[in-house]
């Protein structure tokens, strides 16, 4: 249920509701915004006596949340959220480009790549320290030694660092080297690490799981949000489907659908998405314009020789024309880049 509180409502007033809606068992979460104040009440489902609420002093109306996700429903929080990071914005006008290596695999090649994608116009840099792979036998990350080398570029370049996080008891020290913690997609429905990067209260990037369905995703935000971390960002990377010539499904119809049913902010995974070095560029151009915040992309100053993913990842020279080839699109759409 959404509380309204009417324009001018007092603390007292606001602190009596509170008070009640507690006293039921219920938690709340409650937003300010410029004329009224919003009250989110979370609970497990039981019925809350609309009527006895809306008759207190200062409440406008009651209103039930009819989606099954609560905190990262429009309904709860109307207006577009954007998460800062680094002192660059995630979910605002600003287009934001997150890119690097898919693993690090040497101070050297991180460098390289950071130097890169620097130079091009990023504001992020991604790489994974540590790597979940299909095989046991693929290459699995440097563990800290990669975060390390992740910091020490972030040092040189200035560039906010993205990496992720596989298990819960990993969380400090992944949140020691690292500006955003990212849940991969098939952690995704992995709750204990959910509620462990909740309780970070450092900015996620959750990734959609490749069998998940959109629903699921809010549902999984849901479990962050539900720490009082408010700095969730959504990525839609692809789902698996019957077709052989992607990786994935790139489902870019999720990006207006997320950006309608939540306040999240939404970034797309072109590389991931598409398994295609050359179609990452075209799908990214359709990403921005169907209304993403941002993207994440793999650079990699030598594809050929990547130990994880090379075939989607572009060279530096080739990461430098899709940022170009961007700049008009988010023009059109209103975005700056």
């Amino acid at each position: 249920m959404i509380i309204v509180m009417k324009r001018g409502a007092s603390a007292r007033e606001l602190a009596a509701v509170v008070g009640r809606v507690e006293e039921q068992g219920y938690r709340v979460r409650i937003s300010h915004g410029e004329e009224h104040t919003t009250i989110g009440v979370i609970g497990d489902g039981r019925p809350l006596e609309r009527e006895e609420i809306e008759r207190m002093a200062g409440v406008e109306r009651a209103s039930p949340i009819l989606q099954p996700f609560k905190l990262a429903s429009r309904e709860f929080h109307p207006r577009d959220t954007i998460v800062v990071v680094n002192g660059v914005p995630i979910g605002g006008r600003q287009l934001v480009v997150m890119a690097g290596p898919c693993a690090v695999e040497n101070r050297e090649q991180l460098l390289k790549a950071a130097r890169a994608v620097k130079q091009a116009g990023g504001h992020f840099l991604r790489g994974g320290a540590f790597k979940p792979r299909t095989s046991p036998y693929s290459f699995q990350g440097l563990g800290e030694e990669g975060l390390q080398i992740l910091a020490a570029a972030r040092e040189e370049t200035g560039l906010a660092v993205v990496t992720e996080v596989m298990e819960p008891q990993m969380v400090p020290l992944v949140a020691s080297h690292a500006d955003i913690l990212q849940i991969g997609a098939r952690n995704m429905q992995n709750y204990a690490l959910l509620h462990a990067v909740g309780e970070a209260q450092r900015p996620v990037l959750l990734k959609r799981g490749m069998k998940s369905t959109i629903e699921e995703l809010l549902m999984a935000a849901e479990y962050i949000l539900s720490h009082n971390n408010d700095r969730v960002i959504l990525c839609e990377r692809g789902i698996r489907t019957f077709e052989p010539y992607t990786r994935n499904t790139l489902d870019i119809s999720a990006v207006p659908l997320l950006k309608q049913l939540s306040h999240l902010p939404v970034v797309v995974d072109p590389s991931h998405g598409t398994g295609r070095r050359e179609l990452v560029e075209p799908v990214s151009r359709a990403a921005v314009a169907a209304g993403a915040d941002g993207l994440i992309i793999e650079v990699h100053p030598y594809p050929e020789e990547a130990l994880s993913d090379g075939e989607q990842s572009l060279e530096p020279a080739h990461f430098a024309e899709l940022m170009e080839g961007l700049r008009p699109v988010a023009e059109a759409v209103g975005r700056l880049l």
